[in-house]
């Protein structure tokens, strides 16, 4: 086996404020055609039982993606705890393509040695074998960590599932009064920890791309500004504040600059600020309005909302060295409302919110084909986000006259829905790899 350093990524989780609610998960619709794969419970060696189940929280992992299906528990015909148990004749009767095996053994420092290995049952071969150690406050991170080792070996691709996302709730006090809440949870929803609380209105979050800061808009002193807080000091500060709207930041991919949309020049418009110095630069100049700018990759360019052509449409214009390089570019022509871009990392794939029959849904336009389509079915579908591999896409939407989280696949086949007990939950955004101290 390939021994794997002590999963302590992200561990302020663990010793901060002790979480405000949890996101609830449910798989609305699988995907056709996902692998059939049988994760075995892990065995438990030490007093006691293990404080979660490495094995639920993978086979979750791996269902959400819409790229496996895990046998249900019942099914297993066996359960083996290591590869040299493993009939794969019997196993192989089921028609199942992977099985994944395990150990936990619990250590007398309260910390835990987790072993476990991926095997291919058709060629009856072990694909991936790691023992990786970790702290009981780290074992769900030690699970999505597991998750990602499998699925990357299977499909080639980078997992998401040993990432973060970050939202805004809403809940009601006394006299009807609101509670405005920047949140971090893990991508499936647990451990929620409450990073800003404020009683006037929070928007547009933002992860640095190195995971250590957010960027959002705040209204604590009557009108719009934008902050950044450092997630693990919890420090903040203002860093817009002109007359006006100071709105939709959004962090370039090497975290030196942050576009914006402002209004202190009379039009909303997109701006570019170095955030170290300050110094801005206009970008766009339109006698319409110009809004919710998003990165390209390379920081080559920008896609942003503008309805200069008689209805909210996306657009993009290049940059060289921060400064604008050209004019804008209609990209949209699919009704007449695209807004809220999102940009996939690679830039294959641009998300956004598409009106359709007087409904709000998110679509995806392939930027190499140009092909256009409608990945969800809400009536009031918003804020589209990319998972840092760019496979799902988590949004914003209303159930019940609340605001619920749900994800769906980039080819729309697999979807999940995320809500709270109670409170409404609002703007995600997936946070990317780097998130760890």
């Amino acid at each position: 086996m390939v021994r794997v350093s002590s999963l302590f990524i992200f561990l302020w989780l663990s010793l901060t404020s002790v979480a405000h609610a949890v996101l609830t998960i449910e798989i609305t619709q699988g995907s056709e055609g996902a692998q059939p794969i049988a994760i075995v419970p892990f065995q438990w060696v030490g007093n006691g039982t293990p404080p979660v189940s490495l094995k639920d929280i993978v086979a979750a992992d791996l269902q959400r993606s819409g790229q496996f299906a895990p046998l249900a528990e019942k099914d297993l015909i066996s359960k083996p705890s290591q590869g040299s148990e493993v009939k794969y004749k019997t196993w192989r009767a089921l028609n199942v393509g992977y099985l994944v095996v395990g150990k936990i053994h619990g250590l007398d420092d309260g910390s835990f040695q987790v072993q476990f290995q991926l095997l291919d049952v058709f060629k009856g071969r072990q694909l991936a074998g790691y023992s990786i150690r970790s702290l009981n406050s780290g074992l769900r991170r030690t699970a999505h960590h597991i998750s990602d080792i499998i699925y990357k070996t299977i499909t080639g691709e980078e997992g998401a599932f040993n990432t973060h996302i970050s939202y805004i709730t809403v809940t009601r006090g006394e006299k009807n009064t609101k509670r405005y809440q920047l949140a971090i949870a893990d991508a499936d929803g647990y451990n929620e920890k409450i990073i800003y609380s404020s009683p006037k209105p929070l928007m547009s979050p933002s992860w640095s791309p190195d995971g250590t800061r957010l960027a959002y808009v705040s209204f604590i002193n009557g009108r719009p500004e934008i902050f950044v807080q450092n997630i693990f000091s919890s420090k903040k500060e203002k860093l817009v504040s002109f007359k006006g709207l100071n709105n939709a930041p959004r962090w370039s991919p090497d975290g030196k600059y942050l576009a914006l949309t402002l209004s202190k020049d009379g039009n909303p418009e997109i701006y570019i600020m170095n955030v170290n110095s300050r110094k801005l630069t206009r970008i766009t100049r339109s006698y319409a309005i110009d809004t919710e700018p998003e990165w390209l990759p390379g920081s080559n360019g920008l896609i942003f909302t503008s309805d200069r052509g008689g209805s909210p449409q996306l657009y993009e214009i290049r940059l060289n060295r921060y400064q604008a390089a050209g004019r804008a570019k209609r990209l949209t022509f699919e009704g007449n409302y695209n807004a809220r871009p999102a940009v996939s990392v690679d830039g294959r794939y641009i998300a956004m919110v598409h009106r359709s029959q007087g409904k709000f849904r998110i679509a995806v336009l392939e930027r190499e084909s140009g092909h256009f389509s409608i990945l969800t079915k809400g009536h009031l579908d918003e804020s589209p986000s990319f998972a840092p591999n760019g496979r799902m896409i988590i949004y914003a939407t209303e159930e019940r006259f609340r605001g619920v989280l749900s994800a769906v696949s980039v080819d729309g086949r697999a979807r999940q829905r995320l809500s709270l007990k109670k409170g409404d939950v609002r703007e995600p955004v997936w946070s990317p790899y780097k998130v760890n101290k």
